[in-house]
């Protein structure tokens, strides 16, 4: 059975919801597609290695049933999309999450802000919902790189269903504006993006000389951020405050003077 939260109110994730199983692209299914999710996974797998916790949200149903967050250290996993189905699921819009304010250690969006209506919007509600110091993993495709050219020579059809593309230095600057930190930055599918047939051992050489090489050629990012905590400096009142000494001399206060 899977739960609608679309109109319903905060509510905090618990242990017993299971993975669910949203509807994940078809693109994904394609040759290219494969390439896609395998070097995702793969780089997913290597940025979650050090996040612990109680709980991940993975906010989109891209990489269908948790292949992006199999290897999460955190204790429990959860899914959510506007079109999740199957036991459990969280089927919510993105503009509004149905989750607890600071409940949730991390938060993954697999592309997923190049598919949501208000992709800042989005990002308010995950610094909202993240606890202070946990961590916000995003994936995204390069829109300056040849997959984003061809995004654009295609009218916004490849990858399908994309509205936008978005760099990473524009999302460095949104994540810096909502407190968050950047803490690691990961620049990886360097094959073209068309059908061609690459061996394993040239696709592996273009993945590891890649970053060194030609950075800018990357297709896609993943950008892994903290939400930093911001410290109170206590001010004290003015009648705490001890008297103002002037060279070996103390100011006399006023019930002095008098």
């Amino acid at each position: 059975m899977s739960h609608d939260f679309g109109e319903n109110p905060q509510l905090p994730l618990t242990p017993k919801d299971p993975m669910n199983a949203p509807r994940q692209p078809p693109w994904l299914d394609t040759q290219l597609g494969t390439v896609v999710a395998e070097l995702e996974a793969r780089v997913c797998a290597d940025a979650l290695a050090d996040v612990f916790g109680f709980q991940l949200l993975q906010i989109g149903g891209w990489g269908g049933q948790g292949e992006l967050v199999t290897h999460a250290r955190t204790q429990h996993r959860c899914i959510l999309a506007p079109d999740a189905t199957g036991p459990g699921a969280i089927r919510s819009h993105f503009d509004a999450l149905p989750v607890a304010s600071a409940s949730v250690e991390a938060v993954l969006l697999p592309h997923t802000l190049e598919h949501a209506t208000h992709p800042h919007g989005l990002l308010r509600e995950v610094e909202r919902v993240l606890v202070g110091e946990g961590s916000l993993l995003i994936c995204g495709f390069n829109p300056l790189g040849p997959w984003g050219v061809r995004h654009a020579l295609s009218g916004h059809r490849f990858p399908p269903t994309a509205r936008r593309l978005l760099s990473e230095g524009r999302l460095r600057d949104w994540l810096g504006l909502l407190g968050f930190e950047v803490t690691l930055a990961r620049r990886f599918l360097f094959a073209p993006p068309w059908k061609q047939r690459l061996s394993e051992r040239t696709r592996g050489f273009l993945e590891s000389r890649g970053p060194l090489i030609a950075p800018p050629l990357a297709g896609a990012y993943l950008l892994k951020a903290r939400k930093r905590v911001r410290g109170l400096t206590p001010i004290r009142p003015l009648w705490q405050r001890g008297p103002v000494v002037v060279g070996s001399v103390a100011e006399p206060t006023s019930r002095n003077a008098a």
